[in-house]
């Protein structure tokens, strides 16, 4: 209670007054005090930069003082530069209609195509490298594992064997879990 009777007590800036005279116009009765100092904050940036442009162009034309066309200019220049328009209604037209002349492709499935697992963020994209317990101690086969290893009829079973025995880092990589829709 007592912040807003210290606001009420508190005189007004005219720009401040001016600016909630012109939400009021708006219909926005309710609006937190900061609005008012951002408002204040952007249009003081654009009066800034209205007048830096209109004294470069200024001096650009040999001039002593800003006058009127300078700032014509400078807002004509912000209002170009800062604002981007969209393009006339007949382009518009135009393209949405050369757009839909192309049908949209069948769905097989329903609900939302996506895209292959490969191609999106969710994909694994990362690897972990875990030192090799068993290639930093030294390898001594008992005869045991060389009759097992000896056995194997899978030659390729050996290779990965010697491959894993060989390297002194193991990756590992696995997939995100998928999100539940709510």
């Amino acid at each position: 209670m007592a912040d807003n009777e210290e606001e009420l007590s508190t005189p007004m800036p005219r720009d401040a007054k001016i600016i909630e005279g012109l939400l009021k116009s708006m219909g926005v009765e309710e609006y937190e005090p900061r609005v008012i100092h951002k408002f204040l904050e952007l249009w003081y940036r654009y009066v800034v930069d209205v007048l830096t442009d209109a004294q470069v162009y200024s001096e650009h034309a040999s001039k002593s003082a800003i006058d009127l066309d300078d700032v014509k200019l400078a807002i004509q220049s912000q209002a170009n530069f800062s604002f981007s328009q969209p393009p006339p209604r007949e382009v518009l037209l135009e393209l949405a209609k050369n757009r839909n002349k192309m049908p949209l492709p069948k769905c097989l499935a329903p609900g939302v195509p996506l895209p292959p697992d490969q191609d999106t963020l969710i994909s694994p994209n990362y690897q972990f490298a875990f030192p090799n317990k068993r290639s930093a101690e030294p390898i001594e086969e008992t005869e045991e594992e060389e009759a097992s290893v000896n056995a194997d009829p899978n030659p390729s079973s050996q290779e990965e064997k010697t491959d894993t025995q060989q390297n002194p880092t193991q990756r590992v990589s696995f997939p995100l879990p998928k999100r539940q829709k709510d």
